[in-house]
């Protein structure tokens, strides 16, 4: 009897010892920091990003209106101000946050 509850411990136990490791999903590619659906308050919050806001989209940080836009994204603002923050504009600032880090 203890013959045969060895032979079926070790007959359970080999699947569980031949089973190997799943490896780890590759970690996807690092996105930019900021992008033109970032919030514009967190964008503001760096000095080299807020530099850029500022070149290319000039007068937006020093809005009136800022309090009360701050906590959307460019896209979302851009419905706003279409003659302002043109596509072209937009494409311009998005390529010049995308190598921040």
């Amino acid at each position: 009897m203890k013959a045969i509850i060895t032979i079926l411990a070790v007959a359970l136990a080999t699947p569980a010892l031949a089973q190997t490791a799943t490896p780890a999903p590759a970690a996807p590619m690092a996105a930019a920091k900021f992008n033109l659906d970032t919030p514009i308050e967190q964008i503001v919050a760096d000095p080299k990003a807020k530099t850029v806001l500022d070149a290319d989209l000039p007068g937006l940080t020093t809005n009136e209106k800022y309090e009360m836009f701050k906590g959307m994204s460019l896209n979302q603002v851009a419905g706003f101000a279409p003659d302002k923050m043109t596509p072209e504009r937009l494409a311009k600032t998005a390529a010049d946050l995308a190598p921040l880090k």
